[in-house]
């Protein structure tokens, strides 16, 4: 998008996607990846997040650890439905928000993607002497 393309708000119409068709297979993997997410974790509950300007409507799976994923999702209503399919109760996060627990496992993980990155950096170190 040009400089002067986002003063008049016109936009690109984005590329067809790799393979073209009309994306049953990206449906297909989304409702896999999140199946198996359901299937092999604990306690797993849906968040169904509106469009944004940024970003389309998504349904955000939580475990009861705090992990999570996300993908994107046609809409609301479909974000609900692939929930209820998958038999794990869902919530509209506009109107719940967000569990603590995501809170936590994501500052887990930053906590431990520096304590390696300082563990490699201290190995390294020790290399070069």
């Amino acid at each position: 998008m040009g400089l002067f393309d986002r003063l008049r708000g016109r936009r690109r119409v984005p590329a067809p996607a790799a393979g073209g068709g009309d994306g049953r297979a990206a449906r297909a993997e989304t409702t896999a990846h999140l199946a198996e997410f359901a299937r092999s974790r604990v306690g797993v509950e849906g968040y169904v997040e509106p469009a944004t300007a940024q970003n389309p409507v998504t349904l955000m799976l939580v475990a009861t650890d705090g992990e999570w994923t996300r993908r994107r999702v046609p809409d609301e209503r479909a974000g609900h439905a692939l929930a209820r399919e998958l038999g794990i109760p869902v919530y509209d996060v506009q109107r719940v928000g967000y569990p603590q627990r995501v809170r936590d496992w994501n500052s887990r993980q930053r906590i431990l993607a520096r304590r390696t990155a300082a563990e490699r950096a201290a190995r390294r170190a020790a290399e070069r002497s």
